[in-house]
């Protein structure tokens, strides 16, 4: 096997959030079978059984080590807290090594009490709902950003990659705080990526459309049609689609790339305000 091609991201060591399910086991995944050793962060050690997707954050580690013959470590904590984020970070480079790639997955439409906030737009939303969206989405980008940066910088070298949606791009009039939140995570991850040009450490920001995770297709009703896997565009991502990105932006191919929010929405949004 040539290392070079097949595994170019032997010898370094990722922190994925939000990596117990959906598309953050999906971001764990590619870059463990690129060759990284992985760090499976989650808030809760049961997260991947909420939406049938697994069983314990423990035993995605594992499944993910046993699938691709790469090192991982289980991290449990809340990254809206800076504390625990400076412990997410230490136990990963003391478990792994020094973090050179941060996929930032954590966040999502995701209320205070667990579930999805109320959809009824920018004046209905309670206030304890608008504060866990922004905290879980936005707060928790800087604060992890802020945290795995500083030894990116010192070491001059790292990759950032933050999770960003199509909503910043064109809003919505349900879920307004959520767009928000997005909306603000894509200009952070720009002005992060301009601020870190001389450190040679690139940012950039993936902004799924709808996406079929286990979340996703448990909280909505879903038009049969949009599950489609081939044939049109007009459809609802696999998890995978999204997730191949992350081979763009922490590869070999996203050496000379930063500052970039790139749409995965199939064409959703050719025309972007």
């Amino acid at each position: 096997m040539n290392t070079t091609t097949e595994r170019p991201l032997a010898g370094k060591v990722a922190l994925v959030t939000g990596a117990g399910r959906g598309l953050g086991r999906a971001f764990a995944e590619k870059l463990a079978a690129m060759g990284a050793a992985v760090a499976i962060h989650g808030m809760r050690e049961t997260g991947p059984a909420e939406y049938g997707e697994g069983t314990t954050l423990t035993a995605v580690a594992g499944e993910v080590a046993a699938a691709h013959g790469v090192r991982t470590l289980r991290v449990l904590g809340d990254l809206t807290r800076a504390g625990e984020i400076d412990r997410v970070v230490a136990e990963t480079e003391a478990g792994l090594g020094p973090i050179a790639i941060l996929v930032h997955n954590a966040g999502g439409d995701i209320a205070a009490r667990g579930g999805k906030p109320d959809p009824n737009d920018a004046v209905g939303i309670a206030e304890e709902d608008v504060r866990a969206v922004l905290e879980r989405n936005l707060l928790s980008t800087i604060l992890t950003c802020q945290a795995v940066a500083r030894g990116m910088m010192a070491r001059r070298a790292g990759r950032i990659v933050t999770l960003g949606s199509v909503a910043a791009f064109k809003g919505r009039t349900n879920g307004a705080i959520y767009a928000t939140a997005k909306a603000g995570v894509t200009h952070y991850t720009r002005c992060l990526a301009d601020q870190l040009r001389p450190y040679d450490v690139s940012v950039n920001c993936i902004a799924p459309g709808d996406t079929r995770t286990g979340r996703f297709l448990g909280t909505r009703a879903v038009d049969p049609a949009r599950l489609a896997e081939a044939g049109t565009l007009d459809r609802i991502a696999t998890v995978d689609e999204v997730a191949r990105v992350v081979e763009i932006f922490a590869g070999p191919l996203g050496a000379f790339v930063s500052g970039q929010v790139l749409r995965v929405d199939g064409g959703g949004q050719c025309w972007p305000a």
